[in-house]
């Protein structure tokens, strides 16, 4: 098999005993609405989560993900991945998880799992990194923790990075998927700037002459399609939309707005004819490694489950919450 169809989803930030976030939406019910509305998606083989799926971090907010991912995945025959976002915590992802894929040595079990690892070499202590490999119609999908814990902004550290080279420095069948919740591109509204990924580079100098296809992210709370520059590779940046919210793009300048959107987005991977036995056992390979087409997709949450503007915050607002979660300068030039 060539192909690889993915249902991509973030943020869904599911709270304990049926809190409201911000007070105002109900996320399990916004949760359960976005899965309803792919009900028609067909056959899968992925459905990937790109963190923020908790937003308490809560053992039973992730138990309540994973029963109602499972199912859904199970219908449209698919295999489950989870990744970690800086609102996730780590104890209570592993706790019921594992490391965000199947078989992964936790209840965190999936039907249909082709094949999977864990980080090698690195302790899986209560606060170290979740990350995590599985193999998929042919294809390697790798989870990478972006998350600072207690921060906002995303960092891939040193010891990832070199696990990730690592991993990467031989080929596999039709071409790596990574999964990471911070995109390695700028972010586009107000807020975001400040809470990116701070080592883009470092990242980008990682998966320069591998067989990466596509790199899969959240974070923004809206759609967007762009590239990474890895050496002479552009590689494709899928960011998907909040399940939450969705993120006013067009909002008045300086404002962050946030209104009662949903969705995610199905992505259909080929792979370019000929190219995985030339590509096997080694990462030489420049030339396109895949097709990657995406369909974004949002739903407007109905004020059942939602307000219609969740929040709308002048430039005022904007700052004085950047000055509280933004990055610091040391954490900015810090290096992997």
């Amino acid at each position: 098999m060539t192909t690889l169809r993915i249902l991509h989803l973030s943020d869904t930030h599911l709270m304990d005993a049926g809190a409201l976030h911000q007070g105002t939406v109900d996320t399990v019910a916004a949760y359960r609405f976005t899965l309803e509305s792919f009900a028609n998606a067909g056959p899968l083989d992925l459905v990937v989560l790109s963190g923020d799926m908790s937003d308490d971090g809560s053992p039973a907010s992730y138990r309540t993900l994973r029963s109602l991912t499972g199912d859904f995945a199970a219908r449209h025959g698919a295999v489950a991945i989870y990744a970690m976002g800086n609102h996730d915590q780590r104890t209570g992802f592993r706790e019921v998880l594992g490391n965000g894929h199947p078989d992964s040595g936790s209840g965190s079990n999936n039907s249909g799992s082709n094949n999977s690892g864990a980080l090698s070499g690195v302790e899986l202590a209560a606060e170290a990194p979740i990350v995590g490999i599985s193999h998929v119609a042919g294809y390697r999908i790798i989870t990478v923790d972006s998350s600072v814990p207690g921060r906002t902004h995303g960092f891939v550290d040193g010891e990832q990075l070199a696990w990730l080279r690592a991993e990467l420095a031989t080929s596999y069948g039709h071409g790596t998927v990574v999964v990471i919740h911070h995109p390695p591109v700028e972010p586009v509204t107000a807020l975001h700037h400040g809470i990116e990924l701070m080592n883009a580079d470092q990242l980008a100098e990682a998966l320069a002459g591998t067989d990466t296809v596509v790199i899969l992210s959240g974070h923004y709370h809206h759609h967007l399609s762009d590239v990474l520059a890895a050496g002479s590779s552009r590689i494709p940046v899928v960011v998907t939309s909040g399940i939450v919210n969705s993120n006013d793009v067009m909002a008045a300048p300086g404002h962050e707005r946030a209104v009662a959107g949903s969705g995610g987005t199905l992505i259909t991977i080929r792979a370019s004819p000929g190219t995985s036995a030339e590509r096997q056992g080694q990462v030489a390979f420049a030339g396109p490694l895949a097709r990657v087409r995406t369909l974004p997709l949002r739903f407007v949450l109905p004020v059942s489950i939602s307000p219609e503007v969740v929040f709308d915050l002048d430039g005022s607002e904007v700052e004085r919450i950047s000055q509280l979660i933004s990055a610091t300068g040391a954490e900015r030039s810090q290096k992997g």
